[in-house]
Protein backbone atom coordinates (compact mmCIF):
# COMPACT_ATOMS: atom_id res chain seq x y z
CA UNK A 1 0.00 0.00 0.00
CA UNK A 2 2.86 2.37 0.82
CA UNK A 3 4.72 1.60 -2.44
CA UNK A 4 2.94 4.49 -4.18
CA UNK A 5 3.87 6.93 -1.39
CA UNK A 6 7.07 8.93 -0.87
CA UNK A 7 9.72 6.68 0.67
CA UNK A 8 12.05 8.47 3.06
CA UNK A 9 15.08 7.39 5.02
CA UNK A 10 14.27 8.23 8.62
CA UNK A 11 16.44 7.57 11.68
CA UNK A 12 15.09 7.72 15.22
CA UNK A 13 17.90 8.07 17.77
CA UNK A 14 17.05 7.35 21.40
CA UNK A 15 19.64 7.73 24.15
CA UNK A 16 19.93 4.79 26.52
CA UNK A 17 18.66 5.64 30.04
CA UNK A 18 19.81 9.19 29.33
CA UNK A 19 19.54 10.99 32.69
CA UNK A 20 20.83 7.99 34.63
CA UNK A 21 23.65 7.41 32.14
CA UNK A 22 24.80 11.03 32.43
CA UNK A 23 24.94 10.66 36.20
CA UNK A 24 26.96 7.45 35.93
CA UNK A 25 29.31 9.06 33.43
CA UNK A 26 29.92 12.11 35.62
CA UNK A 27 30.30 10.08 38.81
CA UNK A 28 32.30 6.85 38.22
CA UNK A 29 31.27 5.59 41.66
CA UNK A 30 27.74 5.16 40.28
CA UNK A 31 28.76 2.98 37.35
CA UNK A 32 27.24 -0.47 37.59
CA UNK A 33 24.98 0.67 40.41
CA UNK A 34 21.16 0.68 40.32
CA UNK A 35 20.32 4.37 40.35
CA UNK A 36 17.17 6.44 40.04
CA UNK A 37 17.17 10.10 39.07
CA UNK A 38 14.69 11.94 41.29
CA UNK A 39 12.22 10.22 43.57
CA UNK A 40 14.35 10.23 46.69
CA UNK A 41 11.81 11.85 48.99
CA UNK A 42 8.68 10.22 50.32
CA UNK A 43 6.56 12.05 47.74
CA UNK A 44 9.14 11.85 44.98
CA UNK A 45 8.76 10.31 41.54
CA UNK A 46 11.44 8.54 39.52
CA UNK A 47 12.37 10.55 36.42
CA UNK A 48 14.73 7.93 35.03
CA UNK A 49 16.27 4.62 36.06
CA UNK A 50 19.55 2.98 35.07
CA UNK A 51 19.43 -0.40 33.39
CA UNK A 52 20.76 -1.94 36.60
CA UNK A 53 17.69 -0.56 38.40
CA UNK A 54 15.33 -1.63 35.63
CA UNK A 55 16.20 -5.27 36.24
CA UNK A 56 14.42 -4.87 39.59
CA UNK A 57 11.35 -3.39 37.93
CA UNK A 58 12.15 0.26 38.63
CA UNK A 59 10.67 2.51 35.95
CA UNK A 60 10.22 6.20 35.23
CA UNK A 61 7.06 7.81 36.68
CA UNK A 62 7.15 5.30 39.54
CA UNK A 63 6.93 6.60 43.10
CA UNK A 64 10.23 6.73 44.96
CA UNK A 65 8.71 4.68 47.78
CA UNK A 66 7.78 1.79 45.48
CA UNK A 67 11.13 1.97 43.67
CA UNK A 68 12.99 1.65 46.98
CA UNK A 69 10.90 -1.39 47.91
CA UNK A 70 11.63 -3.09 44.59
CA UNK A 71 15.34 -2.33 44.84
CA UNK A 72 16.57 -1.86 48.44
CA UNK A 73 20.05 -0.84 47.24
CA UNK A 74 18.70 1.77 44.84
CA UNK A 75 20.73 5.00 44.82
CA UNK A 76 18.67 8.16 44.37
CA UNK A 77 20.30 11.06 42.54
CA UNK A 78 18.91 14.58 42.25
CA UNK A 79 18.26 15.61 38.62
CA UNK A 80 20.53 18.18 36.95
CA UNK A 81 18.55 19.39 33.98
CA UNK A 82 21.06 22.05 32.98
CA UNK A 83 23.66 19.30 32.60
CA UNK A 84 21.28 17.09 30.60
CA UNK A 85 20.51 19.99 28.27
CA UNK A 86 24.22 20.67 27.81
CA UNK A 87 24.84 17.05 26.80
CA UNK A 88 21.73 17.04 24.61
CA UNK A 89 23.03 20.05 22.66
CA UNK A 90 26.31 18.25 21.99
CA UNK A 91 24.41 15.25 20.66
CA UNK A 92 22.24 17.40 18.41
CA UNK A 93 25.36 19.00 16.96
CA UNK A 94 26.33 15.53 15.74
CA UNK A 95 22.89 15.05 14.15
CA UNK A 96 23.28 18.30 12.21
CA UNK A 97 26.55 17.07 10.71
CA UNK A 98 24.41 14.73 8.61
CA UNK A 99 21.15 16.60 8.00
CA UNK A 100 19.33 19.84 8.70
CA UNK A 101 16.09 17.89 8.99
CA UNK A 102 16.31 17.10 12.71
CA UNK A 103 13.19 16.99 14.88
CA UNK A 104 13.97 16.73 18.61
CA UNK A 105 11.24 15.04 20.64
CA UNK A 106 12.91 15.63 23.99
CA UNK A 107 16.42 16.00 25.38
CA UNK A 108 17.17 12.34 24.68
CA UNK A 109 15.56 11.48 21.34
CA UNK A 110 15.11 12.88 17.85
CA UNK A 111 14.11 12.04 14.30
CA UNK A 112 16.60 12.66 11.48
CA UNK A 113 15.64 12.62 7.80
CA UNK A 114 18.71 11.45 5.84
CA UNK A 115 17.00 10.81 2.49
CA UNK A 116 19.31 13.51 1.16
CA UNK A 117 22.15 14.01 3.64
CA UNK A 118 25.18 16.28 3.90
CA UNK A 119 27.66 13.40 3.70
CA UNK A 120 26.26 11.92 0.50
CA UNK A 121 25.99 8.51 2.18
CA UNK A 122 23.38 6.28 0.57
CA UNK A 123 22.95 3.88 3.48
CA UNK A 124 20.80 5.22 6.32
CA UNK A 125 21.94 2.27 8.45
CA UNK A 126 25.55 3.33 7.99
CA UNK A 127 24.68 6.92 8.97
CA UNK A 128 22.89 5.70 12.11
CA UNK A 129 25.95 3.63 13.05
CA UNK A 130 28.27 6.60 12.53
CA UNK A 131 26.05 8.85 14.64
CA UNK A 132 25.98 6.31 17.47
CA UNK A 133 29.77 5.90 17.30
CA UNK A 134 30.32 9.66 17.42
CA UNK A 135 28.00 10.02 20.40
CA UNK A 136 29.99 7.30 22.16
CA UNK A 137 33.43 8.72 21.42
CA UNK A 138 32.67 12.46 21.64
CA UNK A 139 30.09 12.46 24.44
CA UNK A 140 30.69 9.18 26.24
CA UNK A 141 27.16 7.78 26.14
CA UNK A 142 25.46 4.99 24.23
CA UNK A 143 22.47 5.42 21.96
CA UNK A 144 20.09 3.15 20.08
CA UNK A 145 18.58 3.80 16.67
CA UNK A 146 15.75 2.70 14.44
CA UNK A 147 15.91 3.15 10.68
CA UNK A 148 13.02 2.87 8.24
CA UNK A 149 10.77 4.56 5.68
CA UNK A 150 8.80 6.76 8.10
CA UNK A 151 8.83 8.15 11.64
CA UNK A 152 6.43 5.59 13.11
CA UNK A 153 8.41 2.51 12.08
CA UNK A 154 11.76 4.14 12.90
CA UNK A 155 10.58 4.89 16.45
CA UNK A 156 9.29 1.35 16.97
CA UNK A 157 12.54 -0.07 15.60
CA UNK A 158 14.77 2.04 17.89
CA UNK A 159 13.45 0.12 20.88
CA UNK A 160 14.09 -3.24 19.23
CA UNK A 161 17.78 -3.76 20.10
CA UNK A 162 18.16 -1.53 23.16
CA UNK A 163 20.52 -0.72 24.72
CA UNK A 164 23.38 0.29 22.40
CA UNK A 165 21.94 -1.26 19.25
CA UNK A 166 20.07 -0.46 16.10
CA UNK A 167 17.40 -2.01 13.91
CA UNK A 168 16.78 -1.35 10.23
CA UNK A 169 13.43 -2.10 8.61
CA UNK A 170 13.92 -1.64 4.84
CA UNK A 171 10.91 -1.05 2.54
CA UNK A 172 10.57 -4.66 1.45
CA UNK A 173 10.40 -5.87 5.07
CA UNK A 174 8.00 -3.26 6.49
CA UNK A 175 4.75 -5.21 6.19
CA UNK A 176 6.16 -8.45 7.58
CA UNK A 177 7.77 -6.52 10.46
CA UNK A 178 4.51 -4.81 11.39
CA UNK A 179 2.39 -7.94 11.05
CA UNK A 180 4.63 -9.87 13.47
CA UNK A 181 4.85 -7.02 15.98
CA UNK A 182 3.24 -7.37 19.40
CA UNK A 183 0.46 -4.81 19.63
CA UNK A 184 2.04 -3.41 22.80
CA UNK A 185 5.08 -2.37 20.75
CA UNK A 186 3.06 -0.06 18.48
CA UNK A 187 3.91 3.56 19.26
CA UNK A 188 0.72 5.27 20.40
CA UNK A 189 -0.88 2.19 21.93
CA UNK A 190 -0.71 2.38 25.72
CA UNK A 191 -1.71 -0.12 28.39
CA UNK A 192 -5.40 0.80 28.41
CA UNK A 193 -5.73 0.64 24.62
CA UNK A 194 -3.71 -2.59 24.45
CA UNK A 195 -6.04 -4.20 27.01
CA UNK A 196 -9.06 -3.13 24.97
CA UNK A 197 -7.47 -4.58 21.85
CA UNK A 198 -6.84 -7.85 23.65
CA UNK A 199 -10.55 -8.04 24.48
CA UNK A 200 -11.26 -7.61 20.77
CA UNK A 201 -8.85 -10.40 19.83
CA UNK A 202 -6.10 -8.08 18.59
CA UNK A 203 -2.69 -9.25 19.82
CA UNK A 204 -0.36 -8.63 16.86
CA UNK A 205 -0.05 -6.32 13.91
CA UNK A 206 -1.56 -9.03 11.71
CA UNK A 207 -4.63 -9.15 13.97
CA UNK A 208 -4.90 -5.36 13.77
CA UNK A 209 -4.54 -5.46 9.99
CA UNK A 210 -7.47 -7.88 9.72
CA UNK A 211 -9.87 -5.25 11.09
CA UNK A 212 -11.63 -2.77 8.85
CA UNK A 213 -11.23 0.97 9.31
CA UNK A 214 -14.91 1.17 10.22
CA UNK A 215 -14.44 -1.43 12.95
CA UNK A 216 -11.42 0.39 14.39
CA UNK A 217 -13.16 3.76 14.28
CA UNK A 218 -16.22 2.35 16.04
CA UNK A 219 -14.07 1.02 18.89
CA UNK A 220 -11.25 3.61 19.05
CA UNK A 221 -12.74 6.81 17.63
CA UNK A 222 -10.42 9.08 15.65
CA UNK A 223 -7.43 6.88 16.55
CA UNK A 224 -8.98 4.07 14.52
CA UNK A 225 -7.84 5.60 11.21
CA UNK A 226 -4.32 6.02 12.62
CA UNK A 227 -4.15 2.33 13.62
CA UNK A 228 -5.57 1.28 10.25
CA UNK A 229 -2.87 3.18 8.38
CA UNK A 230 0.28 2.59 10.44
CA UNK A 231 -0.13 -1.19 10.44
CA UNK A 232 -0.04 -0.92 6.64
CA UNK A 233 3.18 1.10 6.73
CA UNK A 234 1.43 4.42 6.06
CA UNK A 235 2.55 7.37 8.19
CA UNK A 236 2.86 10.63 6.28
CA UNK A 237 4.20 12.91 9.02
CA UNK A 238 7.47 14.45 7.84
CA UNK A 239 10.44 15.35 10.04
CA UNK A 240 9.74 18.88 11.26
CA UNK A 241 12.73 20.93 12.49
CA UNK A 242 11.97 23.78 14.90
CA UNK A 243 8.61 22.43 15.99
CA UNK A 244 6.56 25.34 17.28
CA UNK A 245 6.06 25.17 21.03
CA UNK A 246 2.37 25.03 21.93
CA UNK A 247 2.60 25.57 25.68
CA UNK A 248 4.98 26.02 28.58
CA UNK A 249 4.37 24.77 32.11
CA UNK A 250 5.84 24.21 35.57
CA UNK A 251 4.47 22.36 38.59
CA UNK A 252 5.32 21.37 42.13
CA UNK A 253 4.54 18.29 44.22
CA UNK A 254 4.33 19.15 47.93
CA UNK A 255 6.07 17.17 50.67
CA UNK A 256 2.82 17.43 52.65
CA UNK A 257 -0.72 17.83 51.34
CA UNK A 258 -2.02 21.41 51.57
CA UNK A 259 -5.59 21.91 52.74
CA UNK A 260 -6.08 25.64 52.18
CA UNK A 261 -5.70 28.06 49.28
CA UNK A 262 -3.73 30.36 51.58
CA UNK A 263 -1.03 27.71 52.02
CA UNK A 264 -0.87 27.21 48.24
CA UNK A 265 -0.37 30.88 47.34
CA UNK A 266 3.34 31.03 48.20
CA UNK A 267 4.03 27.92 46.13
CA UNK A 268 1.97 29.32 43.29
CA UNK A 269 4.00 32.52 43.29
CA UNK A 270 7.26 30.56 42.92
CA UNK A 271 5.78 28.55 40.04
CA UNK A 272 4.62 31.76 38.33
CA UNK A 273 8.17 33.13 38.57
CA UNK A 274 9.61 29.97 37.03
CA UNK A 275 7.12 30.00 34.16
CA UNK A 276 7.75 33.71 33.57
CA UNK A 277 11.50 33.20 33.50
CA UNK A 278 11.23 30.47 30.89
CA UNK A 279 8.82 32.49 28.75
CA UNK A 280 11.09 35.52 28.77
CA UNK A 281 14.20 33.46 27.97
CA UNK A 282 12.37 32.17 24.90
CA UNK A 283 11.02 35.64 24.12
CA UNK A 284 7.42 34.43 23.97
CA UNK A 285 4.14 35.11 25.77
CA UNK A 286 0.70 33.54 25.88
CA UNK A 287 -2.99 34.35 26.19
CA UNK A 288 -4.30 31.20 27.89
CA UNK A 289 -3.39 30.34 31.48
CA UNK A 290 -4.27 27.00 33.04
CA UNK A 291 -4.06 26.04 36.70
CA UNK A 292 -3.50 22.34 37.36
CA UNK A 293 -4.53 20.87 40.71
CA UNK A 294 -3.91 17.28 41.78
CA UNK A 295 -5.67 16.26 44.98
CA UNK A 296 -4.52 13.80 47.63
CA UNK A 297 -6.82 11.15 46.10
CA UNK A 298 -4.98 11.75 42.77
CA UNK A 299 -8.02 13.33 41.15
CA UNK A 300 -6.83 15.89 38.59
CA UNK A 301 -8.56 19.20 37.97
CA UNK A 302 -7.70 22.03 35.55
CA UNK A 303 -9.06 25.57 35.49
CA UNK A 304 -8.35 27.84 32.50
CA UNK A 305 -9.01 31.30 31.17
CA UNK A 306 -8.10 32.97 27.89
CA UNK A 307 -7.21 36.64 27.94
CA UNK A 308 -7.47 39.27 25.23
CA UNK A 309 -3.77 40.09 25.60
CA UNK A 310 -0.46 38.21 25.93
CA UNK A 311 1.19 37.76 29.32
CA UNK A 312 4.70 36.73 30.37
CA UNK A 313 5.59 38.61 33.58
CA UNK A 314 5.52 36.79 36.90
CA UNK A 315 3.22 39.19 38.73
CA UNK A 316 0.54 39.06 36.02
CA UNK A 317 0.76 35.28 35.73
CA UNK A 318 0.48 34.97 39.51
CA UNK A 319 -2.57 37.24 39.71
CA UNK A 320 -4.47 35.23 37.09
CA UNK A 321 -3.39 31.93 38.63
CA UNK A 322 -4.58 33.19 42.02
CA UNK A 323 -7.93 34.10 40.50
CA UNK A 324 -8.26 30.57 39.10
CA UNK A 325 -7.30 29.10 42.47
CA UNK A 326 -10.11 30.95 44.24
CA UNK A 327 -12.55 30.36 41.36
CA UNK A 328 -14.13 27.51 43.32
CA UNK A 329 -13.48 25.69 46.57
CA UNK A 330 -10.94 22.89 46.87
CA UNK A 331 -12.42 19.40 46.66
CA UNK A 332 -9.78 17.84 48.90
CA UNK A 333 -6.30 18.45 50.22
CA UNK A 334 -3.80 19.19 47.43
CA UNK A 335 -0.59 17.32 46.60
CA UNK A 336 0.42 19.18 43.40
CA UNK A 337 -0.23 22.45 41.61
CA UNK A 338 1.00 23.67 38.25
CA UNK A 339 0.68 26.59 35.86
CA UNK A 340 0.79 26.37 32.09
CA UNK A 341 0.69 29.13 29.49
CA UNK A 342 -0.58 28.31 26.00
CA UNK A 343 -1.93 30.10 22.92
CA UNK A 344 1.60 31.43 22.47
CA UNK A 345 2.86 34.16 20.16
CA UNK A 346 5.92 32.08 19.37
CA UNK A 347 8.64 33.94 17.52
CA UNK A 348 10.04 30.68 16.21
CA UNK A 349 9.29 30.47 12.53
CA UNK A 350 7.43 27.40 11.44
CA UNK A 351 9.52 25.13 9.29
CA UNK A 352 8.15 24.56 5.83
CA UNK A 353 8.89 20.98 4.92
CA UNK A 354 10.52 20.44 1.56
CA UNK A 355 8.46 18.83 -1.16
CA UNK A 356 8.24 15.08 -0.77
CA UNK A 357 10.49 13.24 -3.15
CA UNK A 358 9.28 9.91 -4.46
CA UNK A 359 12.11 7.42 -4.83
CA UNK A 360 12.37 3.84 -5.94
CA UNK A 361 11.05 1.24 -3.50
CA UNK A 362 14.35 -0.61 -3.63
CA UNK A 363 17.26 1.50 -2.46
CA UNK A 364 20.05 1.08 0.04
CA UNK A 365 19.00 1.21 3.67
Amino acid sequence: MFSDLPIRKIIHVDMDAFYASVEQMDNPALKGQPIAVGGGKARGVVSAASYEARTFGVRSAMSGTLAAKLCPKLVFVSPRFDRYKEISNKIRTIFFEYSDLVEPLSLDEAYIDVTENKKGIQSASRIAYQIREKIKTQVGLSASAGISINKFIAKVASDYNKPNGQKTVPPEEVLAFLEALDIRKFHGIGKVTAHKMYELGIFTGLDLKSKTQQFLTEHFGKSGAYYFNVVRGVHLSSVKPNRVRKSLAAERTFSNNLSSELFILEKLNHIAQEVSGRLQRLNIAGKTITLKIKYSDFKLQTRSKTLTYFISTADVIFEHAKELLFQEGLQNSVRLVGISISNLNSNIKKHVAPEDVTVQLKFEF
